[in-house]
């Protein structure tokens, strides 16, 4: 048994995307929905992290860290940064 839920957009901006998109994709407002959020929570799942866009670029340019890169910066580094 499925349960309709009612979803109340109240913002202009969300209501005119919602539109367009619909009528780009030949769908209804609900599909439509359907889709950004569907789109939009893969583009998040596949998102790089920090790290792994640090290693891509590195991987693209040929450049190897030294094993002194790999040790964290000491204390006093971060507190000279933040003026401590």
């Amino acid at each position: 048994m499925e349960i309709e839920v009612t979803i109340n957009v109240t913002n202009k901006e969300a209501d005119t995307l919602t539109r367009k998109l619909a009528e780009m994709e030949g769908v209804g407002v609900t599909e439509a929905i359907v889709i950004a959020m569907r789109e939009a929570l893969e583009r998040r799942r596949n998102k790089e992290t920090p790290v792994e866009t640090a290693a891509r670029l590195r991987a693209e340019f040929g450049i190897q860290l030294s094993e002194s890169a790999r040790k964290p910066l000491p204390r006093s580094v971060y507190d000279e940064l933040s003026g401590e």
